[in-house]
C-alpha cells in the first residue's frame, strides 16, 4: 500500500503541538479541512466534522452550535490519532464505526465492504416488486453487513428474508447491525458460499445479490480506501464474473415461477450479463443506470 506523502505526515504530526494556541471546534475544524484539501482528501470539510463529531460524540449539527468551545487535551489527542490514520487512507466510515444507508445507520468496520449510495437502488427495484402485505421469501447472497438484507426486513415486515454470506466475520457485523436495528424477527441469517445454505429454505420469489464484482484489473487500480475493505467482497476474478455466473445458474434452483433476481453488477458487465441470463433461461431482462449513469443493476425473471 502506497505510504502517504512526507508532507502530508509532517503536518499531521505537528498539528495542535502549539502550546499557545487554543484550539476551538472552530479553528480546528478550518485547520484540519484546509489540510485535508491542500493534501487531496476526499471531501475535505465533511471528513473534518464527521471525525470531529466522532471524537466530542455528538451530531455534526452539534458542532455549529458549540463553534468557540475550546477542546480538551484528550479531544485533541484523539483527533489527532483519527487525522493520522485518514491521511494513511483509511476510510473516513471505519473510522467513525458508522455509514448511512437507506435512511439508517449501520455499523461498519473492516469485516465487510462499506455500503454505498448505488446499492440503494437495488433496494428500491427490490420494494417495487414486493407488496407491502405480501408475505414473499427473498434471498440475499452476499450479505456484508446485512444493509440490503435488513432494509428489505424493515421495510417489508411481512417477508422472510434469508441471508448467506461466506465470511463468518462479515455475517457478525450482519448480526450486530440486526441486533442495533431492532432485531427484525422476518431475518434469518446463514454462513455458506453463495445460495448453498438456502437450498432447503426454497423457493424464494426474489434473489438479490451486490456479489464481488471487480475484475483483476480494476482490483490492481484500486483507489487507496478501497484497498482497506476485505479483498473478498471487492474480487470478482479475471473478468469480475466469478460470483454473477454461478449465482444465474444457482437461482434458477431456488426462484419459484416468475421469481425476480436483482444483480449489481460493474459498469462494462451489462452485456455479458444479459447474455448469461437469456441463455440460462430468464425473461424480462433489463438493465438499470445509477444516478452517475453508469450501468448498475441487471434484473431478471425466472420463467
Amino acid at each position: 500500500m502506497r505510504r502517504p506523502p512526507l508532507r502530508l505526515l509532517l503536518w499531521v504530526e505537528g498539528f495542535m503541538n502549539a502550546p499557545s494556541r487554543l484550539w476551538t471546534v472552530a479553528s480546528v475544524l478550518q485547520w484540519t479541512s484546509q489540510q485535508f484539501q491542500k493534501h487531496q482528501v476526499d471531501s475535505p470539510r465533511l471528513t473534518a466534522e464527521l471525525l470531529l463529531a466522532h471524537v466530542l460524540g455528538c451530531k455534526r449539527i452539534a458542532l455549529y452550535l458549540e463553534y468557540e468551545r475550546p477542546l480538551e487535551p484528550k479531544e485533541l489527542q484523539a483527533y489527532r490519532l483519527l487525522i493520522q490514520r485518514r491521511s494513511r487512507g483509511e476510510p473516513t466510515q471505519y473510522l467513525v464505526g458508522a455509514k448511512e444507508f437507506y435512511q439508517r445507520s449501520f455499523l461498519v468496520d473492516a469485516r465487510a465492504l462499506i455500503p454505498r449510495p448505488e446499492t440503494e437502488l437495488l433496494v428500491d427495484l427490490a420494494l417495487e416488486k414486493l407488496p407491502k402485505a405480501h408475505k414473499a421469501r427473498v434471498a440475499d447472497v452476499c450479505t456484508g453487513s446485512g444493509c440490503i438484507a435488513l432494509s428489505l426486513a424493515l421495510e417489508r415486515p411481512e417477508a422472510e428474508i434469508w441471508a448467506t454470506d461466506i465470511s463468518k466475520e462479515a455475517l457478525s457485523l450482519a448480526q450486530e447491525n440486526h441486533h442495533l436495528l431492532g432485531g427484525p424477527p422476518n431475518l434469518h441469517w446463514r454462513e455458506g458460499n453463495l445460495l448453498e445454505p438456502l437450498l432447503e429454505a426454497a423457493p424464494f420469489c426474489m434473489v438479490v445479490s451486490n456479489p464481488p464484482y471487480l475484475s483483476a484489473d480494476e482490483m490492481q487500480n484500486l483507489q487507496r480506501e478501497v484497498r482497506f475493505e476485505p479483498s473478498l467482497a471487492l474480487d470478482g476474478g479475471t473478468d469480475g464474473m466469478r460470483f454473477l455466473s454461478p449465482i444465474i445458474q444457482q437461482s434458477r434452483r431456488l426462484l419459484g415461477p416468475g421469481g425476480w433476481l436483482l444483480l449489481e453488477i460493474a459498469e462494462g458487465q451489462g452485456e455479458k450479463t444479459t447474455q448469461q441470463l437469456a441463455e440460462a433461461g430468464y425473461v424480462d431482462i433489463l438493465l438499470h443506470k445509477d444516478w452517475a449513469g453508469l450501468c448498475r443493476i441487471a434484473q431478471a425473471r425466472w420463467a
